[in-house]
């Protein structure tokens, strides 16, 4: 096993041990691509199953976030709320902080409270190590392909140091210090939120007009309409592939997010909080673990149409 690098070493395979804390839909793809550059990684689930795949490649299992961190130089977590993020790294007993020794770095690629960031930055740095907040846009197949957009809060030199693993799962983009990497990522999730509620009214107007919905998709696909959201779900939702990219679930914590973030700025963004009570609609009818495309279920039941029977091949 690699010996502990130094704050000021290099990142190789050979040098550095690799801690990952959530090992969920996202985490087991990003996992995957550190053990195929040939990096020592630790891994550490709540639900052991979903570590398997991993344990499978390679990796070695992790009793705790702090057994994780002692065993490694960079502790990666990508867990589900706020609350998770709190434990698991910064748990006085249990948590990675806690046995991570000087010089190692922490990055949370969870959505998370920007103030939470600044804290766990806070945190690290009192014990002579570093941490980054390093939320990520793209979902499951962003994951698999390690095409993510890195959202990354932080100083810039660790930020620097770090680039031979972020890049290994996507592109690095330092939006500024601690809290920065957050703050980008609610932004983001805004817009996200907004042109989902869009592309499901477009495709149930669609339908009611009696147009053939899969035609129009590809249709507007080339023109101003066109987007990244419309690619990776307009299908899947005509076909009721419901299965999660991202979980509704963890959408509505998101938009919580930001709202309470617009509440404390004094803002007022009334797309965001409409799209917001359509998710929470949504996770009250007990679909909070599907994917994010199952909006359409909410427009649906608005308009008592289904496109259930609409051409999807």
């Amino acid at each position: 096993m690699a010996t502990s690098a130094g704050a000021d070493q290099p990142i190789t395979p050979a040098t550095t041990r690799i801690g990952w804390i959530g090992t969920g839909v996202m985490g087991c793809s990003m996992c995957a691509h550190f053990l195929k550059a040939g990096y020592s990684l630790t891994v550490f689930n709540r639900t052991l199953s979903k570590a398997q795949p991993l344990l499978d490649l390679g990796a070695q299992l992790g009793s705790t976030p702090s057994s994780v961190a002692a065993q490694s130089d960079v502790v990666f977590s990508i867990v589900g709320f706020p609350s998770d993020v709190r434990s698991v790294l910064l748990d006085p007993t249990s948590g990675a902080l806690s046995g991570l020794r000087p010089g190692g770095v922490l990055v949370d690629m969870t959505t998370s409270d920007p103030s939470l960031a600044v804290e766990i930055s806070s945190a690290a740095a009192s014990k002579g190590c570093s941490a980054v907040d390093a939320p990520v846009s793209g979902g499951d197949r962003g994951a698999r392909n390690g095409t993510l957009a890195i959202f990354a809060g932080g100083d810039s030199p660790t930020i620097r140091r770090l680039e031979p693993l972020l890049s290994l799962l996507g592109k690095v983009n330092h939006m500024g210090g601690p809290g920065k990497g957050q703050f980008a990522k609610l932004a983001n999730q805004t817009i996200v939120a907004s042109t989902m509620v869009g592309l499901i009214e477009g495709m149930v107007y669609a339908h009611k007009a009696g147009l053939d919905v899969l035609s129009w998709l590809s249709a507007i696909s080339t023109g101003a309409a066109g987007s990244k959201l419309l690619e990776a779900h307009g299908a899947k939702i005509l076909k009721r592939d419901f299965d999660p990219g991202f979980y509704v679930n963890h959408f509505v914590k998101d938009l919580g997010i930001c709202l309470r973030e617009c509440e404390r700025m004094g803002m007022a963004l009334p797309g965001l909080a409409l799209a917001q009570q359509f998710y929470v609609s949504l996770k009250a009818h007990g679909d909070g673990n599907l994917g994010t495309q199952a909006l359409v279920l909410v427009l649906e039941r608005l308009n008592n149409v289904s496109l259930e029977n609409a051409p999807a091949t």
